[in-house]
């Protein structure tokens, strides 16, 4: 069975109305990075912060999974699947998917304000716990905050993410930029020869030395393409 990893950014989740950092009218236009993604942001407001977060999980109550998200997940009758994604949203599980790798955290996690990474202190929240305060506390005692990388901290699961990518026979890239590191760097981990695609409706700049075929279209429909017609001599 071939190994097909897959790296997804913020296009796919786009699909699911889920508003971009990065592109117009996203969420960059309204906040601060440095206010609401960053060790100091939280350190000045950690209240600014808590809330910023919370409005991000109401969100994810009332979208649902693109058909991009259910494709990849319904793949995994006829492949071995791993995706990793550099989205914080949960819409890849909810739609199926049972192998994903997050790089930069989770939406619907929390986790000590003293030691974020410690997995004794990380916590899934229910829907109806969507909704943290100042004053809720994680088991170490310390302040809840989101289970989210903060630009400026390390991120745990890239060593994870360059394993996978050195045992994918087949890389598709899903509706990112390759602009925000380390996981723009993660097709330079793929072995040399392997297929890799590029799904996204924007130019992206691709690295020298890899032969990437490019599907210019949104991810549900780049993904109806890959799997009915580009995937087919694969299985």
């Amino acid at each position: 069975m071939k190994h097909i990893v897959v790296l997804s950014g913020a296009g796919i989740s786009a699909e699911s109305g889920i508003r971009t950092f990065r592109d117009s009218n996203g969420l960059w236009e309204e906040y601060r990075v440095q206010d609401v993604a960053t060790p100091e942001g939280w350190e000045r407001n950690p209240q600014l912060v808590t809330e910023f977060y919370n409005q991000r999980r109401k969100q994810l109550l009332t979208t649902k999974p693109c058909e991009a998200h259910r494709i990849l997940a319904e793949m995994e009758q006829d492949y071995q699947m791993d995706i990793i994604t550099q989205n914080v949203d949960n819409l890849h599980e909810r739609a199926g998917s049972s192998r994903v790798l997050h790089l930069h955290g989770e939406l619907n996690k929390v986790t000590s304000s003293v030691h974020p990474n410690d997995p004794s202190q990380i916590c899934v929240l229910r829907e109806e716990e969507y909704e943290v305060h100042m004053g809720d506390k994680a088991k170490d005692g310390s302040q809840l905050r989101p289970y989210i990388v903060w630009f400026g901290e390390a991120v745990p699961n890239i060593e994870p993410a360059m394993e996978l990518c050195e045992q994918a026979d087949i890389f598709i890239i899903i509706g990112t930029s390759l602009n925000v590191y380390p996981a723009a760097g993660l097709i330079h981990y793929t072995r040399p020869h392997i297929p890799i695609y590029l799904i996204d409706p924007a130019q992206v700049a691709c690295p020298e030395g890899y032969d990437v075929h490019i599907l210019r279209m949104g991810a549900s429909a780049g993904m109806r393409q890959l799997r009915d017609n580009e995937l087919k001599s694969t299985l």
